[in-house]
């Protein structure tokens, strides 16, 4: 059975990274070879990096909604963090819309084209948004430990998180 990921914020992410990135490749293609449905698959992928962004956003709401007491520094890094999100989701909405724009305008080759030019540049700096969102991200979990789950269950010593099988190192 499928189960849904608690927290669900961290198995989200991935997706809108990894549509945003190669969205951009394909845009920088599209700008220069507007041939073999180039313009269509990157319209296709920054769309589909855009809803991946937006509901992304929408997940690290909700769980920094739940994320407790944390320093003051890690406060700032979830500001940081959060800041860069919500710039990557308008960067590729706005990137999905001009290479929307792009592959739809094929009696204007020249219109085409600067739009393409454009989506490529938008799609850039929605890739580096993207770095930028991932870097705070990072900091948050591998410095500061947010995020991270310490119940028993994450315990090396007690793999199936029942309290009554853990074992006890004695020091012998």
């Amino acid at each position: 059975m499928f189960a849904i990921p608690n927290p669900l914020h961290p198995a989200i992410v991935h997706f809108p990274i990894v549509l945003i990135l190669i969205g951009t490749m394909a845009a920088v293609a599209a700008a220069v070879i507007r041939r073999w449905h180039l313009p269509w698959l990157t319209a296709a992928l920054l769309v589909a990096g855009a809803a991946g962004a937006a509901f992304a956003a929408r997940t690290g709401s909700q769980q920094a909604e739940m994320a407790g007491a944390i320093s003051d520094r890690a406060e700032a890094l979830l500001e940081q963090h959060e800041e860069w999100g919500e710039q990557t989701r308008n960067l590729a909405f706005a990137a999905a819309i001009l290479a929307l724009a792009s592959a739809s305008l094929t009696r204007f080759s020249k219109a085409a084209r600067g739009l393409g030019i454009a989506t490529a540049m938008v799609a850039g700096a929605a890739a580096y948004a993207v770095a930028e969102t991932g870097h705070y991200g990072g900091k948050l979990v591998y410095k500061h430990g947010v995020g991270v789950n310490t119940a028993a269950g994450n315990n090396p010593a007690n793999p199936d998180g029942n309290p009554a099988n853990a074992t006890k190192d004695d020091g012998d």
